[in-house]
Protein backbone atom coordinates (compact mmCIF):
# COMPACT_ATOMS: atom_id res chain seq x y z
CA UNK A 1 0.00 0.00 0.00
CA UNK A 2 1.31 3.18 -0.97
CA UNK A 3 0.68 6.17 1.25
CA UNK A 4 0.51 9.91 -0.74
CA UNK A 5 1.90 12.59 1.80
CA UNK A 6 0.30 16.05 0.29
CA UNK A 7 2.28 19.15 0.84
CA UNK A 8 0.87 22.24 0.82
CA UNK A 9 0.57 24.62 -1.46
CA UNK A 10 2.68 27.49 -1.36
CA UNK A 11 1.06 30.42 -2.92
CA UNK A 12 2.50 33.15 -0.44
CA UNK A 13 6.02 32.69 -1.77
CA UNK A 14 4.67 33.07 -5.37
CA UNK A 15 2.54 35.64 -4.42
CA UNK A 16 5.40 37.71 -2.96
CA UNK A 17 7.69 37.41 -5.80
CA UNK A 18 5.09 38.59 -8.10
CA UNK A 19 4.13 41.45 -6.35
CA UNK A 20 8.07 42.40 -5.50
CA UNK A 21 8.17 42.09 -9.41
CA UNK A 22 5.19 44.42 -10.16
CA UNK A 23 6.90 47.06 -7.40
CA UNK A 24 10.02 46.73 -9.18
CA UNK A 25 8.87 47.48 -13.06
CA UNK A 26 6.43 49.87 -11.76
CA UNK A 27 9.64 52.39 -10.09
CA UNK A 28 11.53 51.89 -13.59
CA UNK A 29 8.84 52.93 -16.12
CA UNK A 30 8.31 56.25 -13.96
CA UNK A 31 10.36 59.15 -15.47
CA UNK A 32 12.61 61.18 -13.94
CA UNK A 33 13.07 64.90 -14.46
CA UNK A 34 15.59 64.38 -16.66
CA UNK A 35 13.80 62.71 -19.33
CA UNK A 36 10.61 64.27 -18.42
CA UNK A 37 8.54 66.10 -21.27
CA UNK A 38 9.69 69.64 -22.63
CA UNK A 39 6.96 72.25 -20.36
CA UNK A 40 4.34 72.96 -22.31
CA UNK A 41 4.44 76.72 -23.93
CA UNK A 42 1.33 77.64 -21.42
CA UNK A 43 3.93 76.55 -18.36
CA UNK A 44 6.28 79.15 -19.87
CA UNK A 45 6.35 82.88 -19.23
CA UNK A 46 7.83 84.32 -22.48
CA UNK A 47 4.94 86.44 -24.87
CA UNK A 48 4.14 84.72 -28.39
CA UNK A 49 6.93 86.00 -30.71
CA UNK A 50 9.46 86.45 -28.13
CA UNK A 51 12.76 84.67 -27.38
CA UNK A 52 13.38 84.71 -23.14
CA UNK A 53 16.19 83.17 -21.86
CA UNK A 54 16.67 83.06 -17.67
CA UNK A 55 19.44 82.94 -15.18
CA UNK A 56 18.33 79.56 -13.25
CA UNK A 57 17.34 76.24 -14.75
CA UNK A 58 13.44 75.47 -16.07
CA UNK A 59 12.76 79.03 -16.68
CA UNK A 60 13.16 80.83 -13.16
CA UNK A 61 15.34 83.47 -12.18
CA UNK A 62 15.94 86.73 -13.88
CA UNK A 63 14.66 86.70 -17.26
CA UNK A 64 15.24 89.04 -20.47
CA UNK A 65 13.02 88.76 -23.64
CA UNK A 66 13.47 90.71 -27.15
CA UNK A 67 10.84 90.35 -30.09
CA UNK A 68 13.78 90.93 -32.30
CA UNK A 69 17.55 90.22 -32.88
CA UNK A 70 20.41 92.05 -30.63
CA UNK A 71 23.40 92.17 -31.41
CA UNK A 72 24.42 93.00 -28.12
CA UNK A 73 22.26 92.44 -25.14
CA UNK A 74 25.01 94.63 -23.10
CA UNK A 75 24.45 98.05 -25.35
CA UNK A 76 21.98 96.77 -27.45
CA UNK A 77 18.55 98.46 -27.95
CA UNK A 78 17.07 96.64 -25.37
CA UNK A 79 20.14 95.84 -22.42
CA UNK A 80 19.78 92.78 -20.02
CA UNK A 81 21.04 93.85 -16.89
CA UNK A 82 22.40 90.50 -15.85
CA UNK A 83 24.11 89.57 -19.13
CA UNK A 84 27.76 90.47 -18.39
CA UNK A 85 27.41 88.90 -15.43
CA UNK A 86 25.70 85.58 -14.80
CA UNK A 87 25.01 82.71 -16.95
CA UNK A 88 22.20 81.68 -18.76
CA UNK A 89 20.66 78.65 -17.86
CA UNK A 90 17.40 77.80 -19.49
CA UNK A 91 15.73 79.00 -22.56
CA UNK A 92 12.18 79.12 -24.32
CA UNK A 93 11.84 80.28 -28.06
CA UNK A 94 7.96 81.46 -28.63
CA UNK A 95 8.93 82.68 -31.69
CA UNK A 96 5.68 82.39 -34.58
CA UNK A 97 6.92 83.59 -37.93
CA UNK A 98 8.93 82.41 -40.76
CA UNK A 99 12.46 81.11 -39.26
CA UNK A 100 13.73 77.94 -38.21
CA UNK A 101 14.68 79.27 -34.55
CA UNK A 102 16.85 81.51 -32.97
CA UNK A 103 20.73 81.43 -32.66
CA UNK A 104 22.81 83.15 -29.36
CA UNK A 105 26.13 83.80 -29.46
CA UNK A 106 29.32 84.46 -26.48
CA UNK A 107 30.47 87.18 -28.65
CA UNK A 108 28.51 90.77 -29.52
CA UNK A 109 27.71 91.13 -33.23
CA UNK A 110 26.82 87.32 -33.39
CA UNK A 111 30.50 86.02 -33.00
CA UNK A 112 31.11 82.23 -31.33
CA UNK A 113 27.62 80.85 -31.45
CA UNK A 114 26.84 78.47 -28.48
CA UNK A 115 23.32 77.15 -29.26
CA UNK A 116 20.36 77.57 -31.20
CA UNK A 117 16.56 76.50 -30.55
CA UNK A 118 13.67 76.25 -32.50
CA UNK A 119 10.52 78.22 -31.89
CA UNK A 120 8.10 77.27 -29.91
CA UNK A 121 10.89 74.81 -27.95
CA UNK A 122 13.43 75.59 -25.14
CA UNK A 123 14.98 73.97 -22.03
CA UNK A 124 17.70 74.01 -19.88
CA UNK A 125 21.39 75.38 -21.02
CA UNK A 126 24.97 73.77 -20.18
CA UNK A 127 24.65 77.32 -17.66
CA UNK A 128 28.54 77.20 -18.48
CA UNK A 129 28.22 80.14 -20.62
CA UNK A 130 27.12 84.08 -20.79
CA UNK A 131 25.09 84.86 -24.02
CA UNK A 132 26.18 88.59 -25.52
CA UNK A 133 23.45 88.68 -28.75
CA UNK A 134 20.96 86.15 -30.97
CA UNK A 135 18.95 86.47 -34.02
CA UNK A 136 16.63 84.59 -35.39
CA UNK A 137 17.80 82.40 -38.42
CA UNK A 138 16.22 80.49 -41.24
CA UNK A 139 19.22 78.09 -42.10
CA UNK A 140 19.96 74.85 -39.67
CA UNK A 141 19.08 75.13 -35.89
CA UNK A 142 21.03 72.51 -34.08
Amino acid sequence: MRLSVRRPHRAKPLFAALAVSAAVATVLTVPTSATAAPAAPSAVNCATGDICFWTGANFTGSKCAWDAADPDWQNGAIKCSWAATTNVKSVWNAGTGDYSGVAYYKGANYTDRVGCTRQQHGGNLAGTYKVRSHKWISGSCG
